[in-house]
C-alpha cells in the first residue's frame, strides 16, 4: 500500500476487495433460462484462493509463467488472480485467435502451465504442443475429473496455501502480447505497479462506487478491458455482468442494468445508424418526434453553454425524453450513467447525441504498453473531439522533431507509472520506443490544446506521402466512411501515388433494403448503379472535411469483409494494412492504370 492507501500491487488490490466488500455482487453469469446469476466477492476470493492452492499442488511456483486460451467467464478472473497470488506472470490469450499465434506466444513467453476454454482447442494446441518444450500442463475450464480446473480447485481445498506478495511493485504482472499490424505480436511486459496505478489513477476520474456495474463487452484479455472493467470495477467493490454472447449484447444490456460500460464507439456507432434507420423506415409522427427531440437536445444544450435556457426548447425536449429518449436509455438498461470509450474516437455528432439524451460517452486515449490509460475525458473536464487531459501522475509530450517541418503536431509522448517495462525478449524494439528519461513513444500524432486536452490526428506508421508531397493518414478517413450505412468496412491506400483509392466492403444488408434488391454480395459489388451510389456517398461525405487531395479517386469494392479470421484485422478490430495490401495488391495496382 502506498502513502495515500493504494494498493501497489493485483493481490494486495484483490484481497482487500474480497475483505471489503465480501457480500457484494462481483460477476453475474446468464443461466440456461438466460437470466443473470451471481457470485459474491467473498465466493470468488475463495474459489482464487483454492485454484492457487491447486496450481502449487501441481508444482507450479513463484516465477513461472501461466497461460490462458478463453473468453471473458469467471474461471479467467480465477486464473488470472491465482496465478499473481502464485507470485507467477499470466499470460492471457483470445479464442478466436490464429493456431499459429498461439504457438509463437507460447513458446516465446515460456509458458509453463495453461488453462484452455473447451476441449477443442486443446486439440489444437496438441498440434504443436512438441514445439512448445517448457509446456508442461494444461487444464480444462470446462468438464470435471483430472486434468481441469474443478479438479485443480478440489486438490485446493484439500491443501491451502498462502498468497505471495510481490516484493516489489516492479515485479511483472502480465504479459499482453500486442496485437501485431506490422509484423510478429511483442509480448508486452507489465508489472504490478503498472496496472495497480494505472486502474487507481483512472478510476479517480470517474464518479463510480461499489454500488456501479458494468456489462463486460470487451475482451479482458486486451488490456483495456482488462484494466477499466475487470480490475477496475473490482478496485472499487462494483459488479461485473458477462455478456451471453455478441449476438445478444442489447439482450443482456437489457437484463444486466449496467450504470457504467467501458465500450468502444462501435457499439455507439451502430446504435445511432439503428435509430436513423428505424426513425426513416417509419416516417410521419415518429420520425418528427425524434428530429424534433434531436434538435431540441441540440439546442438545449448550446444555449446552456451560454449560460441561457428556452422555455419552448425545454418543452420540445421534455416531450421527446418521456417518449423517444426514455426507450432508448431502456434499450441500455435503464440506468446507465455513461460509458468510457476507446480504441478509436467518437464521432463528435454521434457523442453529442448520446451526451444530449444522457449518457454521456468519455473518449479515453491510450495503448497497451501504457496499462492502457495515458488520457481521459471526464465528468466537468469533458470536451468532445479530443481524447481528454492527461490522468493523474501521468505526462503527456509532443515531440515536433520527428514529423514534417512546420507541423502543430507531433509523436505523442507519454511519461508516468503505467508506461511498462519493456517487450519480452526484444531488447531493441524496446530502445526504439522508450526514451533515456522514461517516455514512451507511442507512434501516434496529436496535439495539446490550450486547456490540456489531447488531440489525435493520426498514426506516424500508418501515414502515407502522395506524388504531389502530401501527407495522408488514413485511419480518420477510414473512420469516417465507415459511419456511412451503406459501408461496413474501408482502408485508403496511395503511398506514392497521385491519388488515393479506396477499398470499401458494403453493409449488404443495409444496401439490399436501398436499392430493393435481393443478392448476393459478390453480385452487390458487380452492381454498378449500386457502387457508383456508394461511391458518391463516400465523396458527399468526405468534402469540407478533408482535402481535395485526400477524397479518394478511384473505389475497389470486395465481396469479402476484413476480419481477424482472414488475417486482416487484429482481435481489437484494427486493420492489418500489410495484410489487405498483400491480398489485394492486383486490384490495388490495376486502379492506377
Amino acid at each position: 500500500m502506498d502513502a495515500k492507501g493504494n494498493p501497489e500491487n493485483l493481490v494486495e488490490m484483490f484481497e482487500r476487495s474480497v475483505k471489503r466488500f465480501a457480500n457484494n455482487k462481483l460477476f453475474g453469469v446468464k443461466n440456461a433460462a438466460g437470466e443473470y446469476e451471481w457470485i459474491t466477492y467473498k465466493e470468488v476470493g475463495k474459489r482464487v484462493d483454492d485454484l492457487r492452492a491447486g496450481l502449487a499442488a501441481e508444482g507450479l511456483k513463484k516465477g513461472d509463467t501461466i497461460g490462458l486460451i478463453a473468453n471473458n467467464r469467471v474461471e479467467w478472473a480465477l486464473a488470472a488472480y491465482a496465478t499473481y497470488s502464485l507470485g507467477a506472470r499470466f499470460v492471457p490469450m483470445y479464442e478466436a485467435e490464429l493456431t499459429s499465434t498461439w504457438e509463437y506466444i507460447i513458446k516465446d513467453s515460456g509458458i509453463k502451465a495453461l488453462f484452455v476454454s473447451k476441449p477443442e482447442i486443446v486439440e489444437k494446441v496438441n498440434t504443436f504442443r512438441e514445439r512448445t518444450r517448457a509446456l508442461e500442463k494444461i487444464f480444462l475450464i470446462e468438464g470435471e475429473g483430472p486434468g481441469t480446473i474443478a479438479d485443480l480447485e478440489a486438490k485446493g481445498r484439500e491443501n491451502p496455501v498462502p498468497s505471495v506478495q510481490p516484493e516489489s511493485p516492479d515485479e511483472i504482472a502480465v504479459l499482453i502480447y500486442t496485437s501485431g499490424t506490422t509484423g510478429e505480436p511483442k509480448g508486452v511486459l507489465l508489472s504490478h505497479g503498472n496496472l495497480t496505478s494505472n486502474v487507481v489513477d483512472a478510476s479517480s476520474c470517474i464518479d463510480v462506487s461499489d454500488k456501479d456495474r458494468s456489462l463486460a463487452i470487451l475482451p479482458w484479455a486486451h488490456s483495456f478491458g482488462q484494466t477499466a472493467d475487470l480490475n477496475g470495477f473490482i478496485l472499487i467493490g462494483g459488479s461485473i455482468a458477462l455478456v451471453g454472447s455478441v449476438d445478444t449484447i442489447v439482450e443482456d444490456l437489457e437484463k444486466a442494468q449496467p450504470t457504467f460500460l467501458i465500450a468502444v464507439p462501435r457499439i455507439f456507432n451502430r446504435v445511432y445508424d439503428g435509430l436513423w434507420e428505424k426513425m426513416n423506415e417509419e416516417g410521419g409522427l415518429p420520425r418528427k418526434l425524434f428530429v424534433m427531440g434531436v434538435e431540441a437536445a441540440r439546442q438545449k444544450r448550446e444555449l446552456a453553454e451560454q449560460g441561457k435556457s428556452s422555455f419552448m426548447v425545454n418543452l420540445k425536449f421534455g416531450l421527446a425524453d418521456a417518449l423517444v429518449f426514455k426507450k432508448i436509455r431502456a434499450k441500455f438498461g435503464g440506468k446507465i450513467r455513461g460509458a468510457v470509450t476507446g480504441s478509436a474516437m467518437m464521432n463528435p455528432e454521434i457523442a453529442h447525441f448520446f451526451s444530449d439524451i444522457g449518457i454521456p460517452t468519455y473518449d479515453c486515449y491510450g495503448l497497451t504498453e501504457t496499462s492502457p490509460a495515458a488520457t481521459m475525458n471526464q465528468p466537468g473536464m469533458h470536451k468532445i473531439g479530443t481524447v481528454g487531459a492527461a490522468i493523474p501522475n501521468c505526462r503527456i509530450e509532443i515531440d515536433t522533431s520527428v514529423v514534417e517541418p512546420g507541423a502543430e503536431d507531433g509523436e505523442i509522448i507519454v511519461y508516468g507509472p503505467m508506461v511498462m517495462k519493456g517487450y519480452w525478449n526484444k531488447p531493441e524494439d524496446t530502445a526504439a520506443v522508450m526514451t533515456p528519461d522514461g517516455g514512451f513513444r507511442t507512434g501516434d500524432r496529436g496535439r495539446l490544446d490550450e486547456d490540456g486536452f489531447l488531440l489525435i490526428t493520426g498514426r506516424i506508421k500508418e501515414q502515407f506521402k502522395l506524388l504531389n508531397g502530401k501527407y495522408v493518414f488514413p485511419a480518420s478517413i477510414e473512420e469516417d466512411i465507415k459511419l456511412i450505412p451503406l459501408v461496413a468496412n474501408a482502408m485508403i491506400y496511395g503511398e506514392g501515388k497521385d491519388y488515393n483509392v479506396c477499398l470499401v466492403v458494403p453493409d449488404f444488408a443495409v444496401c439490399a433494403k436501398e436499392c430493393g434488391k435481393t443478392l448476393d454480395p459478390a453480385a452487390m459489388v458487380a452492381d454498378k448503379e449500386l457502387c457508383k451510389m456508394i461511391e458518391d456517398r463516400i465523396v458527399e461525405t468526405l468534402k469540407g472535411s478533408y482535402g481535395n487531395y485526400e477524397i479518394p479517386k478511384k473505389f475497389i469494392f470486395l465481396a469479402e469483409d476484413f476480419t481477424v479470421d482472414n488475417g486482416m484485422l487484429t482481435q481489437t478490430l484494427k486493420l492489418k494494412r500489410r495484410a489487405v495490401v498483400d491480398t489485394f495488391g492486383e486490384e490495388i495496382q490495376g486502379a492506377y492504370k
